[in-house]
């Protein structure tokens, strides 16, 4: 039986992540769909009113009927930004909306990340994100209600997700060096513009810590609202939690 987990994506960056993490999947004989549906963005800001306005009620329910004609079993939205800044309990409300809208389970990547961490088991955190100081501050406050211990946030100010997507090895590379801590015990990489899907292992062999990603999270998500656990060490120390 194949499992289809349906993703609601903002806009255009890094969506080619998706088929990408199911063939990965896939290598390791793991059954499983991941469609997507684009959702539309309005302004490409990470600026905290433009983002608010992006994970908007309205606008992820424009897309959810397209994204129930995928056969998917459970949906997520699959940006961080644009959930985390709605704070811990809006972005449960926004998830709550989006699994009555869709009639599916349903989660966000920032949620991902936070039961992300808890699954690693981990103490401390370093966070290295793309976003601008202030909005990479939300996470921080976003984790902290997750009850994590966050040892530092650096944010690369980057402010379109189009520029992120066009960040490469070299770039992902500094962004996670930059924003380790010798005190963290794993590093989190919050930006589903971000592509990393084939660079993990390598990023965490360069740390020597666990490293999770966006998309990364996002797909592990909606694979535990299935109920479905895939070992596949090509996605990292996440993926190999049976």
């Amino acid at each position: 039986m194949t499992d289809t987990v349906g993703f609601l994506y903002p806009g255009h960056s890094a969506e080619d992540e998706y088929p990408r993490l199911e063939a990965i999947l896939g290598e390791v004989g793991a059954a499983v769909r991941l469609p997507l549906v684009h959702t539309d963005i309005g302004e490409d800001a990470h600026r905290v009113d433009a983002l608010l306005e992006m994970g908007s009620v309205a606008r992820l329910a424009a897309a959810v009927g397209e994204l129930r004609e995928s056969g998917a079993q459970a949906v997520v939205w699959a940006c961080t930004s644009a959930s985390f800044v709605f704070g811990w309990e809006g972005a449960h409300e926004q998830v709550r909306e989006l699994s009555a809208r869709a009639g599916l389970p349903a989660s966000s990547t920032s949620f991902a990340f936070a039961r992300a961490v808890r699954a690693l088991d981990v103490a401390r955190v370093a966070v290295a994100a793309t976003y601008p100081e202030d909005v990479a501050e939300h996470f921080r406050a976003f984790l902290k209600e997750a009850g994590a211990e966050i040892v530092s946030v650096r944010g690369a100010g980057i402010v379109t997700a189009a520029e992120v997507g066009t960040w490469g090895r070299e770039e992902v590379l500094a962004l996670a060096r930059a924003g380790d801590h010798p005190d963290a015990d794993a590093v989190l990489l919050p930006d589903t513009a971000l592509h990393t899907a084939d660079r993990i292992p390598e990023l965490e062999e360069e740390l020597g810590k666990p490293v999770l990603t966006a998309n990364q999270v996002t797909v592990w998500e909606g694979l535990r609202l299935l109920d479905r656990t895939v070992v596949c060490p090509a996605l990292g120390t996440l993926f190999t939690r049976g």
